[in-house]
């Protein structure tokens, strides 16, 4: 397995630090608001890097914050007339509302800064005794110039990263650069007790101090957007080694921007969609399915036609799924034919094509295509299988084990618990209410036809259409499927 290195630019084979096992911290949301697209990028990319290591048999400790004391929750509160920590654990609810429509899974831990400030206050006087931080007026800044390292993340130097950063003039620092380990207290503002008095912790070591506890030093994979890179991911290794002397994470990964109109998606520049309002007008395997499409490295631009055409894309898939249940439905005959050996060496082929994808740096876009080349291989096999002399057990069981395969690593579609694909947001007794009617209207129209009332089996079959049902006359009988 190849990873892409942010910390060494290069792409470098997978070597855990426990053979068998990943320990991986993924940068969690700041909780003052509903995420935005942007935000769930990341947390789809590393659910989906987490699924694969899970079906190539590691063990995965997966750790996902949550930044419940800030800046931007504190202005909000005030704003709204609020407690901080309150609002903060509104939000934190709602982003498992979003997170757990997208299919993403909970986390091994979700650790809380209000719940780790012990760690966090250890942290930075470790880092005072050690001669990397320093206090003023009950503030403690992290000297960077103590660091011989710092830049190596982001491959400035710190004339570059000072001349591109717009940085407070604060006499008090021993570098313009230097960063907030510690607050002091702000009239109004929320404060702990520390040994440099009231206060609040800095941005950057509320991850240190609990990557740290939870997965200990040198640990797996430290994930998170490109925006991260600087200044937080780099102030995170600058501290943390500082502190432990040791190494902090092997491989930083970083998923790239989703940009509108090619420029990126924030906050700041009033261009972001929340997903909550996505979600209003696409269903969330959709959204997934687009978020997966690319490359997560690479830019994702966004739009209303490039997710309705994920959806028609998707909608192949699910197709294909509906398809195989009806020939599971239909008698399949048990003994293998040659077509039948062919069809499951070809999708052989297709599952070591999907592992070499995914080896290669979690490539996610040309998983989906393959996932597309399965499902073409499905359809081509029961096609002819329709007009021969029906599909067989084992192959139809072969099929379903491979899409199942593909989707437990994409996480498209959930799964009930009599371990079925549920589709169209269904499964149990509502599918299958779904399914019966369509049947029943078919059944409706066959006997329209025999009365040769052909103008009501049109006007059936034109209905259907119009609501995305397309029947097809077979040698076997009419199927339908939905418009993909």
């Amino acid at each position: 397995m190849q990873i892409y290195n942010t910390l060494t630019r290069r792409k470098e084979k997978f070597v855990p630090r426990e053979t068998g096992r990943v320990a991986m911290y993924v940068c969690g949301p700041t909780t003052y608001n509903f995420i935005h697209l942007g935000n769930a990028r990341a947390f789809v990319v590393f659910d989906t890097v987490r699924r694969y290591f899970l079906y190539k048999g590691y063990k995965v400790r997966y750790v996902q914050n949550f930044t419940d004391i800030d800046d931007k929750i504190i202005k909000r509160a005030r704003e709204e007339g609020e407690d901080p920590i309150r609002l903060a654990a509104k939000y934190v609810e709602e982003y498992f509302h979003d997170m757990d429509a997208l299919n993403v899974l909970r986390a091994d831990i979700h650790p809380k800064v209000s719940e780790h400030l012990n760690e966090i206050i250890e942290m930075v006087r470790v880092l005072i005794e050690r001669g990397h931080a320093y206090v003023v007026d009950g503030d403690v800044y992290y000297n960077i110039s103590s660091f011989g390292g710092y830049g190596k993340l982001s491959g400035r130097s710190q004339e570059d990263m000072q001349a591109g950063a717009r940085v407070e003039v604060d006499r008090r620092k021993k570098h313009p650069m230097d960063f907030a380990l510690w607050k002091s207290a702000k009239e109004g503002e929320p404060a702990w007790d520390s040994p440099w008095g009231l206060g609040r912790p800095g941005w950057h070591i509320e991850c240190s101090a609990m990557s740290l506890k939870y997965l200990g030093t040198d640990f797996d994979i430290h994930g998170g957007g490109f925006d991260l890179i600087f200044p937080h991911h780099e102030n995170e290794i600058a501290q943390s080694e500082a502190a432990t002397g040791e190494p902090f994470a092997r491989y930083w990964m970083h998923n790239g921007f989703i940009t509108i109109n090619q420029e990126k998606m924030s906050k700041s520049l009033g261009n972001f969609f929340l997903v909550r309002e996505i979600l209003d007008k696409f269903p969330p395997d959709v959204v997934r399915f687009f978020l997966l499409s690319t490359h997560y490295r690479s830019p994702l631009d966004f739009d209303d036609e490039k997710l309705a055409a994920a959806g028609r894309g998707l909608e192949r898939v699910k197709n294909c799924i509906r398809a195989l249940k009806e020939a599971l439905q239909g008698n399949p005959r048990h003994t293998l034919s040659g077509a039948d050996k062919t069809f499951n060496e070809e999708l052989g082929g297709r599952l070591a094509e999907f592992n070499s994808a995914m080896d290669d740096d979690f490539n996610t876009a040309l998983a989906t295509g393959i996932l597309f080349d399965a499902v073409g291989d499905i359809n081509t096999y029961l096609h002819h299988a329709a007009q021969a002399d029906g599909p067989c057990l084992e192959a139809l069981h072969k099929a379903f084990k491979i899409i199942k395969t593909f989707n437990g690593v994409l996480g498209l579609f959930k799964i009930d618990a009599g371990d079925n694909i549920i589709i169209d947001g269904q499964s149990g007794a509502a599918s299958g209410l779904v399914e019966a009617l369509v049947e029943l209207i078919i059944k409706m129209r066959q006997e329209a036809r025999a009365r040769k009332d052909f103008a009501t089996a049109d006007s059936i079959r034109n209905d259907l259409g119009k609501l995305g049902i397309i029947l097809e006359d077979t040698p076997r009988g009419v199927r339908w499927k939905r418009q993909g």
